[in-house]
């Protein structure tokens, strides 16, 4: 479709996730390095997967689940959450996020929300209604998000604090009966009801948003200051909360409730803040290797981040117009998929050789 009902949100790049127009210091083995590969990473997977899962070549057991469970693509959506959380405004103690820049950045995310609602109607285009609700879709969740984090503005000393209360209390409700609710194929005629699991996981995304960026202040910021810090003082802590964060994961997991990115509850929020700590450790190790940590095929991602995610959308939606993804043959996902992955950089690639830049929203 269109704008396809993906695992990830495009415009978790900019509005209040926004970490693309970022000004870096420091040399190749600085966090600039880490933080860009790991959203050139996040990127060029979800590009990949978004198409690759439309063909019976992709595993189904890296697609999302229905209820309980993990997987690769349920990563995802939070994984775009947590990694633009780390470097957004607020983690940055950039205070000047008024209501103007509010409005600019939910709008967009409104409208998107809208198209994709329109396009999936109009081509037909089978959606899993247990994922979001009937009419939802992350583009609102976003807009969601977006709206709480712009009433409650606090600092990003206090956002973990308030991150954990919203996680908590959320699940607390789920343990008390929400989930059944939630987990439910029974509906009601209400706007609520059609889109349960949409308006009620926007908590969950929340909570974890306002985690991700208490940790960004403290790993690679700190205090009130917008630089970032050491790489060696970031390497230590980025291993230790890991290690943490995968402790807790289990324990949740085993005697609160099992992880699930349909309710975003708090087991799921705890492994994928583990997993993106976990990928930002690995990358890290990159200091033992000599030579320079970031490729040109990055820097042309990391540009145009928005951009090029709204252009796999688009090619996704002709791909699945065009072909029946279904019938096609291993040799020929294989064929499309590499021209389809080729085509998102070579854009990339040129787009940045010419220094554009693109803003939406």
């Amino acid at each position: 479709m269109i704008l396809k009902h993906m695992m990830i949100d495009f415009h978790a790049l900019r509005y209040k996730f926004s970490g693309s127009s970022l000004s870096f210091e420091g040399d190749s083995n600085s966090l600039r390095a880490y933080i860009s590969s790991y959203r050139f990473i996040v990127m060029v997977i979800t590009c990949a997967c978004i198409l690759a899962v439309d063909f019976r070549i992709f595993p189904r057991r890296f697609a999302k689940t229905e209820t309980y469970g993990t997987s690769l693509m349920d990563l995802g959506v939070g994984s775009f959450v947590v990694v633009n959380s780390f470097v957004s405004r607020q983690a940055r103690n950039i205070t000047s996020f008024g209501w103007k820049t509010a409005v600019q950045s939910i709008i967009p995310l409104v409208i998107l929300g809208f198209v994709r609602l329109v396009t999936t109607a109009g081509i037909d285009y089978q959606v899993h209604v247990s994922e979001y609700g009937v009419h939802w879709n992350f583009f609102f969740t976003l807009a969601g998000v977006s709206i709480l984090t712009s009433v409650v503005n606090i600092p990003p000393q206090c956002s973990g604090i308030l991150g954990s209360l919203v996680l908590i209390g959320y699940q607390f409700c789920l343990t008390r009966g929400l989930n059944r609710y939630l987990l439910s194929n029974e509906r009601g005629t209400d706007i609520i009801s059609q889109n349960k699991e949409g308006l009620f996981s926007v908590f969950g995304y929340w909570g974890m948003y306002l985690v991700g960026v208490h940790l960004g202040n403290y790993l690679f910021f700190g205090g009130r200051s917008s630089t970032f810090r050491s790489t060696r003082w970031v390497r230590i802590r980025v291993w230790i909360l890991c290690l943490l964060f995968w402790l807790l994961t289990m324990v949740l997991d085993r005697y609160v409730e099992r992880v699930s990115r349909r309710m975003c509850n708090l087991p799921y929020v705890a492994m994928v803040l583990a997993d993106n700590l976990q990928i930002l450790s690995i990358l890290m190790l990159s200091d033992l290797v000599p030579g320079s940590k970031i490729s040109v095929l990055e820097e042309a991602y990391n540009r145009n981040l928005l951009p090029t995610f709204l252009l796999a959308n688009l090619l996704t939606g002709l791909v699945n117009l065009s072909v029946d993804t279904l019938s096609a043959s291993p040799t020929t996902a294989t064929c499309i998929l590499l021209v389809y992955t080729f085509v998102l950089s070579i854009t990339a690639g040129i787009a940045h050789f010419y220094g554009i830049k693109l803003k939406l929203g």
